[in-house]
């Protein structure tokens, strides 16, 4: 996977979550829900990169030729947790069906006023993770790259303003300072670990039976803090309904100096090995629509 998402250019998020969030507000989400599928075809027509990608993910996590009607439900369970990311953040969360799995992992943290860091990635929804935190009062900031998408998340700001409270700017300045401080307060640090930011260690892992590479900062940063690594994975499963994940992973990343970067591509490893594990629970939730596979992904369509 190279940094391609990076520099794709922010407009389709943005005005598809401009999009969302109106229709969300006038029509109500059983409306809106509607929609979706005529939605879904236009991106399913007329976006050729995301569509190739879409093509080139399916078939690795199904192991066999992916055809228009495996993109197209893609598309709509994008379209879908899009949709709900509004109510999620706009407080509804009524509206769905949450189920957690492994949530006295994150009590028991919360219970000992220590931190650690929460692992996720683009697979189905982090805010049904989020939900789970006000529900619970839990202590939880996410650690993430803005600077790629500062359109959208005017647009999630504005729905709710509380949310720029609770996210930490990777790459400001005093960042992990930051992140330290909270830790030490025993706050949740959130970060998605499946996408290389700008000036990131690339890690090669295997991932859905091919070589890429994932960002070695998350398991860095672990092994600095000397803190608890969970997994979690909000997946949706259709109609209202969220499955949340929630596993330990290790309570320390132990890196050394003199293998630092076995170390860091080993840990690493462990969380892609999990990632593929709910890709294959859920293939319709991976959200990465560009080409995550740099060599061989366009032979695969």
């Amino acid at each position: 996977m190279s940094r391609s998402w990076l520099r794709q250019p922010e407009r389709g998020s943005y005005l598809a979550l401009r999009l969302m969030t109106w229709i969300a507000t006038h029509l109500g989400r059983k409306a809106s829900r509607i929609l979706l599928y005529p939605i879904s075809v236009y991106f399913l027509i007329f976006s050729g990169v995301s569509r190739r990608a879409s093509h080139d993910y399916l078939r690795r996590v199904h192991s066999r030729a992916a055809g228009w009607v495996d993109v197209f439900r893609h598309y709509y369970y994008f379209a879908a947790v899009l949709l709900d990311r509004i109510y999620l953040l706009r407080g509804q969360h009524d509206l769905f069906d949450i189920n957690v799995y492994g949530a006295e992992i994150i009590q028991r943290q919360a219970e000992r006023g220590q931190g650690c860091l929460l692992l996720g990635s683009h697979l189905g929804s982090f805010d049904a993770l989020r939900a789970l935190g006000i529900q619970q009062h839990l202590p939880l900031k996410v650690l993430m790259y803005k600077d790629n998408a500062r359109k959208t998340n005017a647009v999630l700001n504005a729905i709710n303003p509380s949310l720029a409270d609770t996210v930490i700017a990777i790459g400001a300045p005093g960042a992990l300072l930051k992140v330290k401080e909270e830790i030490d307060r025993g706050t949740l640090i959130g970060i998605l670990g499946d996408r290389v930011m700008f000036n990131d260690r690339q890690i090669t892992s295997t991932f859905l039976g091919g070589k890429t590479v994932f960002p070695g900062g998350p398991m860095s940063l672990a092994g600095v803090l000397k803190v608890p690594v969970i997994l979690c994975f909000g997946l949706y499963r259709g109609g209202n309904r969220y499955d949340v994940y929630i596993e330990l992973l290790t309570n320390c990343v132990e890196i050394t100096r003199e293998t630092r970067e076995k170390d860091i591509a080993r840990w690493t490893q462990k969380y892609v090995e999990r990632l593929e594990y709910y890709c294959r629970l859920a293939p319709y939730n991976w959200f990465n629509f560009y080409n995550y596979w740099d060599s061989d992904a366009h032979g695969a369509i």
